[in-house]
């Protein structure tokens, strides 16, 4: 991809995710991801209503009228974006591939944390650390996640959860909202997964494709594992292969929701085809 078509894929993702931003997500957000706690922001006089707890007694007797303090929500948070960047993100048969949607999501999630002035950071991971961008703040920042979620080309295609969840955890020593993008088809990160989600606030955000669930019955296909590269001659008109397969994903799937559910992490599904505004949304809604 050469510069002048990045920057116009840039540009044009910046423009739909930052209108979700601004016009949606941005209070959502805000009320779903409060800050460390309240902190003294200055002292006013009392009006009816007030509490009284609140009152100020030493302004109070200085003065020979109540004041009270007034405490504001400290905003200082920071997210961090977990994406995956295997081979089976470069999948769909829609009008996007899943790493599309990923963007987008991300870029969305991103905006609404600028929104709030808070720190947004990026990892990126297939069976290791592919590219790690520190916590910053500001629009620029944000634009530079972007640039690299739409042309990085990872090393690997594999994938290893595990290793992404340890490595935030090492360069996080304070509690972070995280969010991991990824279609989940792997495994072994339940153990790990709770570790992390005792100290962070983490949300993993699942994107798939209809053609996942099952193989439509078309005879004899080469199929090819993007993530191993191996190719395989597969009869899809044997139930038992579908059937097979079915059991698999499905199972892939369960394991997810409930190693994030026993965890205390939340979970949002999207389709590539649906509408993944709808979705974070809700759970924002839900959250809040």
């Amino acid at each position: 991809m050469d510069t002048k078509e990045l920057l116009k894929k840039v540009r044009k993702i910046e423009i739909k995710t930052r209108r979700l931003s601004d016009h949606i997500f941005g209070g959502e957000y805000h009320s779903t991801f409060k800050g460390r706690g309240m902190t003294f922001s200055e002292v006013r006089s009392y009006v009816f209503g007030d509490d009284v707890r609140n009152i100020d007694w030493n302004v109070t007797a200085r003065y020979n009228e109540p004041f009270v303090k007034v405490f504001e929500e400290e905003r200082e948070l920071t997210m961090m974006l977990m994406v995956d960047v295997s081979g089976s993100e470069l999948f769909g048969t829609e009008q996007q591939f899943k790493n599309d949607v990923i963007t987008e999501i991300a870029a969305t999630l991103a905006f609404s944390a600028t929104q709030n002035n808070d720190k947004i950071g990026l990892i990126l991971f297939s069976d290791k650390i592919e590219l790690y961008i520190p916590p910053k703040k500001g629009r620029s920042h944000v634009l530079r996640i972007i640039r690299e979620l739409l042309e990085f080309e990872p090393e690997s295609k594999q994938t290893d959860i595990v290793e992404a969840l340890k490595f935030m955890q090492n360069v996080m020593k304070k509690k972070a909202i995280v969010f991991i993008l990824s279609d989940f088809i792997s495994e072994d990160y339940d153990h790990t997964m709770k570790i992390v989600a005792k100290k962070h606030d983490v949300t993993g955000i699942r994107v798939y494709d209809k053609r996942e669930e099952s193989i439509p019955n078309i005879g004899m296909v080469q199929m090819q594992d993007e993530e191993t590269g191996e190719s395989l001659l597969i009869n899809t008109s044997s139930k038992s292969v579908r059937r097979n397969y079915e059991k698999f994903y499905r199972d892939k799937v369960a394991y997810y929701k409930e190693s994030f559910a026993k965890s205390g992490a939340g979970t949002i599904d999207c389709r590539v085809d649906e509408s993944y505004v709808k979705k974070l949304l809700g759970y924002f809604k839900k959250r809040a």
